[in-house]
């Protein structure tokens, strides 16, 4: 069991503890705060410690401000790394040396007492209790923050050079302010306001054992806020090896550039950008190793695997930069062909995320000098994944239940042997039969995946654009069944009655018959003259252009020919057994 030391603790008694050195550490996300954040402390301070506006209805044997956790475990080198707190602790320090250099110039004892608690609170003291000005109580190596040599200087000397516009800055100027106005307006409150600050306002510091156990206490109390991400902690390892080679700054600069890439492709369900560009190079990484196993690693246990030794690596970086731009050019779909292109957006609308590993893992394998891919080879590759994963999700949607046929296939891709899945090939009699007796109602993600595979069939569809949104539309239209309702009712919601339509002309022609939906699909001049975009999806268009009604016996005829069409897909593929 691990072992936590908790003990709550004034703000006083937490940092004029002698053991007290914190460290802000390099993984961490910089400084946030701003001033809404610092002017709501101020006031929440300023209203617990003067209730009603009355200094002496306040109780300091009683009355406490709980202000939150500090989450932190001892590093090697004895500090105690902050996995959370670091926004509060630090404003806090803020606060108090804007408070130290006003009570410089006060001879009443309160003031000079109050100064000398503030000076124990900020440095590190020596053998004779005396503050040393050079060695402050806080450090901060956050590797992505450039301000944060502005923190440090503002605490060493209490100033603000011209220029700095850092949050270190802004809010150390703000206290400074709303001090000044408390000593002009409410003299006499000013000592008081620092003393409850100090004495009453209540930290609950939890040191853990390790940095796992305290980034799992951190991600059981935070509900405000992101947690560290995996991505987080795997800087830090890079920014430590790149720091050893003399190469800090540019492993920044190039961190940065990546995290960028990422944060504009990438919108992940759990975790961040980074964790989502990490797990999909994983996938390469344990194809590399031969690694069959069906049961996933997490990706800090991954990646932690002997010391780290993965992140200890140039070539890891390299190939995470690669890896970012190649998903950049599929997002702003530019340097492909466009049978490439097509193929994947299809993929986009895939039920499952499989097919990105699988394509992650074909790219760092297959990629030339300059991080070109043979078209052809590429293009004949996802014409079989998009088969495979489409037809397994008809029994098996989830990406677990992909694994088995899957993890063999990315060790195949990594040694240069073909794609086959040879041992999960498909009988064209009985996956017609599983297509035409499946429910493809629109929640489940393979009727999108079938909609958008079907439009693309179509040789003369267009691209759209990657952030173009599409939803499931009803040709025979739900109200006109309510009216006119059809024979056999579950034909209302079979693939042949349904398409992808661009989401603005769907909200338009939901609810109209055929013949009124065709103005929708093909585009219209309004009453007001403003010519309303039809549709890019070529069938529904060319269906606008040469029928006047869509009925069920099209529905039916129409159904039949998608699943036919994808059975014959599968064997063009491949992925039919003889």
């Amino acid at each position: 069991m691990s072992k936590l030391s908790i003990e709550q603790k004034t703000i006083r008694e937490l940092l004029t503890d002698k053991h007290a050195d914190f460290l802000i550490p390099d993984y961490q996300r910089p400084y946030a705060w701003g001033e809404d954040e610092c002017a709501t402390l101020w006031d929440d301070l300023f209203a617990f410690a003067f209730p009603n506006d009355d200094y002496e209805q306040f109780d300091s044997k009683s009355d406490e401000y709980f202000l939150g956790p500090i989450v932190t475990f001892k590093n090697d080198d004895g500090k105690l790394e902050i996995i959370d707190g670091q926004q509060r602790l630090t404003t806090i320090m803020l606060l108090l040396r804007a408070f130290y250099d006003k009570f410089a110039n006060m001879k009443d004892k309160q003031s000079v007492k109050t100064r000398a608690t503030i000076a124990e609170c900020v440095w590190k003291t020596d053998e004779f209790d005396e503050p040393d000005t050079d060695r402050l109580k806080i450090d901060s190596e956050v590797a992505s923050d450039d301000d944060k040599g502005e923190f440090l200087a503002i605490l060493r000397t209490g100033d603000v050079e011209k220029g700095w516009r850092s949050a270190y800055a802004c809010n150390f100027a703000f206290f400074q302010r709303k001090i000044s106005e408390l000593v002009n307006e409410w003299p006499t409150y000013t000592v008081y306001l620092a003393a409850r600050i100090l004495n009453n306002v209540i930290l609950l510091p939890i040191e853990a054992e390790s940095q796992d156990t305290a980034l799992r206490i951190f991600s059981t109390l935070n509900d405000r806020g992101l947690p560290l991400s995996d991505a987080d902690i795997f800087k830090s390892q890079f920014y430590k090896y790149f720091s050893d080679l003399g190469r800090k700054d540019e492993f920044i600069v190039r961190w940065k550039r990546i995290e960028e890439r990422a944060g504009k492709i990438f919108s992940p369900l759990r975790g961040t950008p980074m964790d989502e560009l990490f797990t999909r190079y994983m996938y390469y990484e344990r194809a590399r190793e031969g690694n069959r196993n069906t049961t996933t690693q997490g990706l800090r246990d991954y990646y932690g695997r002997n010391g780290y030794a993965l992140l200890k690596s140039e070539k890891t970086l390299d190939n995470l930069e690669a890896l970012a731009a190649f998903w950049s050019r599929v997002d702003t779909q530019e340097g492909f062909s466009e049978r490439s292109l097509r193929q994947l957006l299809v993929l986009r609308y895939a039920p499952n995320s499989m097919w990105t590993y699988l394509v992650s893992v074909w790219f760092l394998s297959k990629r030339g000098e300059s991080c070109e891919l043979d078209d052809n080879e590429f293009c004949e590759f996802l014409r079989r994944i998009t088969g495979f994963i489409f037809a397994y999700a008809i029994e098996r949607p989830g990406v677990n239940a992909l694994r088995s046929p899957v993890y063999p296939e990315l060790i195949n891709i990594v040694e240069g042997r073909e794609v086959t899945f040879s041992d999960y090939r498909f009988d064209s009699a009985d996956i017609r039969s599983r297509f035409l007796s499946y429910a493809f109602i629109n929640q489940r993600p393979i009727t999108r995946s079938m909609l958008v595979w079907w439009a693309f069939c179509d040789s003369e569809q267009e691209l759209f654009d990657s952030d173009t949104v599409l939803e499931v539309e009803h040709i025979y239209a739900r109200k006109r069944n309510d009216f006119e309702p059809l024979r056999n009712r579950a034909n209302l919601e079979a693939l042949g009655n349904k398409a992808m339509l661009e989401k603005s002309v769907n909200i338009r022609a939901a609810d109209f018959r055929f013949e009124d939906k065709r103005k929708y699909y093909l585009g219209f001049r309004d009453g007001r003259g403003q010519t309303k975009v039809g549709t890019k999806i070529h069938e529904l268009s060319e269906m606008a252009r040469t029928r006047s009604d869509f009925t069920e016996a099209d529905i039916e005829a129409r159904t039949e020919k998608i699943i036919d069409s994808f059975v014959d897909y599968l064997g063009e593929v491949g992925l039919l057994a003889d």
